[in-house]
């Protein structure tokens, strides 16, 4: 079965990662953000090894975000980020393994990711089955 381990953040988390703290969220260092890229490519190649890995990517920040939603009937785009939301998909990874339990372990590995201690709290991950069909959802 696969599973689709989701990776949250908030744009402020992308901004402290790229150096534009704030008081209340200060900018990561370059040996933070140096210490979290080599965990998660550790992180990748452990699961990859294992054979369990099937795709995984990061994805751009909040800022660069288009949403699409109807309202009246009419297609709307709006630019992100969205002040309303705390928190948005940051990435991704797919395994393929035997439980929801062993993708639920894999997931939880990634509370050793090395980060500043202002950060370490808002850290999330969700892991949800991935379904083939209609068929495969529970209605």
């Amino acid at each position: 079965m696969k599973y689709m381990i989701l990776l949250y953040a908030s744009q402020q988390d992308y901004d402290s990662m790229t150096g534009k703290g704030t008081p209340d969220n200060p900018a990561w260092t370059a040996a933070d953000f140096e210490a979290m890229g080599a965990y998660m490519e550790k992180w990748n190649k452990e699961i990859a090894d294992s054979g369990e890995f099937v795709d995984a990517r990061g994805l751009a920040e909040p800022v660069h975000t288009r949403r699409v939603q109807l309202e009246n009937g009419v297609p709307v785009v709006t630019d992100g980020p969205y002040p309303e939301t705390a928190e948005v998909l940051a990435g991704y990874t797919i395994v393929e393994c035997d439980s929801f339990d062993r993708a639920t372990e894999i997931a939880a590995r990634l509370a050793a990711c090395p980060a500043p201690e202002h950060a370490r709290g808002r850290a999330k991950a969700d892991v949800r089955p991935i379904v083939d069909s209609r068929t495969d959802l529970e209605v």
